[in-house]
């Protein structure tokens, strides 16, 4: 099979959907608009063209931040079937461009799963896409076992993106730190919440990937082992190993040592390339993918981040 190049960290919003959520009271779509990231013609021309130049076959789309994650469960249950149509169309429209996560209408659980079986066995999809908190909720709440259950049993992929609260600190929200630092932040914390809970070995197959290559993850993992006895005790295995079980894309803002950092902490085969498209644009955007190959690894480990590995925790490598 010839190596596909994979971005998948890649947004996409129409306007329609933007102002059905600010309908429902969502007050902070303004970031997601003009920025070319709408599905206009002019948007995907300019997003291909950009695609071309720095070499990367396909995107995987997703809503995060702006996810159909609302109290009213028909309100979720509307936007989220509303994206996830519109992604199956331009799939459709565009099979060699677009692959798919799909959103689901949290935190109603059983709504999920029927969008859930919907999205992956009708639509296409790839995975699903969550924010790293639910209207408050940590995805280690107990009420998302049932999500986690069919996500193990198919082997499927759940893609965690920060929400944008800030991970809801005042001390970062209200001192203009909300992405730069809370997004990391928010990373870091909602990986740290499913090992705690030891979510990643109670199911194995569920193929959890993270954003931004797990936040601060990747300068912990012995913090996080010594810490374990007097702090987290009923952990059920040390973070080291947990983190090991998940996946991590390379947005890092194309900073070298960060990369390093996590393909020493993590494996090289658990790195995948992620752009954060349209937030990386024009040389940005090139710099995204560049950068792997200058920071100093390996060329095979350069070629699975960039060429290899996204294909198979996708299930789209040959058998």
């Amino acid at each position: 099979m010839t190596p596909t190049r994979i971005d998948v960290h890649a947004h996409l919003w129409t306007a329609g959907y933007l102002d059905r959520l600010e309908r429902l009271g969502k007050s902070d779509t303004a970031t997601q608009r003009g920025i070319g990231a709408d599905a206009t013609d002019a948007d995907l021309e300019a997003r291909f063209a950009l695609m071309d130049r720095a070499g990367i076959d396909l995107q995987v789309l997703s809503t995060a931040p702006q996810s159909p994650h609302l109290p009213a469960e028909s309100d979720a249950v509307a936007l989220a079937e509303a994206a996830n149509d519109s992604y199956a169309e331009l799939v459709a429209r565009f099979p060699d461009r677009f692959l798919a996560f799909a959103a689901l209408p949290l935190p109603h659980v059983d709504a999920a799963l029927s969008e859930l079986t919907r999205a992956l066995d009708e639509l296409g999809a790839v995975g699903v896409g969550v924010t790293t908190t639910v209207l408050g909720r940590t995805l280690a709440d107990p009420l998302f076992g049932p999500l986690y259950e069919e996500l193990d049993r198919r082997g499927a992929v759940l893609y965690v993106h920060p929400a944008g609260e800030g991970a809801g600190s005042p001390l970062i929200t209200e001192h203009d730190m909300t992405w730069m630092v809370g997004a990391p932040v928010e990373d870091t914390v909602a990986i740290m919440h499913l090992i705690l809970a030891g979510l990643p070995a109670r199911y194995p197959r569920m193929r959890v990937l993270a954003s931004h290559l797990g936040g601060a993850l990747p300068l912990l993992p012995r913090r996080l082992d010594d810490h374990l006895a007097f702090e987290s005790p009923g952990t059920p295995e040390p973070p080291s190993v947990a983190a090991r079980r998940l996946w991590y894309d390379t947005v890092s803002h194309a900073h070298p040592p960060a990369l390093v950092a996590a393909v020493a902490s993590f494996g090289a085969d658990h790195i995948v390339l992620g752009t954060d498209f349209p937030y990386e644009d024009g040389e940005v955007f090139l710099r995204a993918v560049d950068h792997i190959a200058d920071s100093g690894l390996g060329p095979e480990e350069v070629t699975m981040i960039l060429d290899t590995n996204a294909a198979d925790l996708l299930g789209l490598s040959a058998p």
